[in-house]
């Protein structure tokens, strides 16, 4: 028998991600799972690489950057409402939100999210607080 799902936004967070991101979460199936990170004006998440997943996102709103790093490349690219990025297995991240709005992505990760063991620390191009 097929479970379908149905979810609405929460105006609470989940949980605190290991970057320091707001995560609201959102249907997961087989394959993937999804959610909602919130990143508050003037913050900068930790900077962390993932051990068995891969992401992609869609920014929703705000204005920020994202310092993506692997093995032969290294690029900051600018995250605003239409921007969709991707984070390959193992690639060192750190965003930070630039605006004074909350930086919204919708984040599809493959295959599901597994804990949060999944992000380890790197280290980042941004200082943190």
């Amino acid at each position: 028998m097929v479970n379908f799902v149905t979810t609405q936004l929460s105006a609470e967070y989940d949980v605190l991600a290991p970057d320091g991101s707001e995560i609201r979460l959102l249907p997961q199936l087989r394959g993937g799972s999804m959610a909602h990170a919130k990143l508050l004006p003037g913050q900068v998440s930790l900077p962390v690489a993932h051990k068995t997943v891969e992401e992609i996102w869609y920014v929703l709103a705000g204005t920020g950057e994202i310092w993506r790093k692997s093995e032969d490349s290294e690029a900051i690219t600018t995250l605003e409402s239409g921007v969709a990025i991707t984070i390959p297995l193992g690639t060192h991240f750190q965003f930070r939100n630039i605006s004074d709005v909350p930086l919204e992505i919708l984040l599809i990760t493959m295959p599901p999210w597994p804990g949060e063991d999944e992000a380890y620390s790197v280290l980042g191009r941004w200082p943190t607080e």
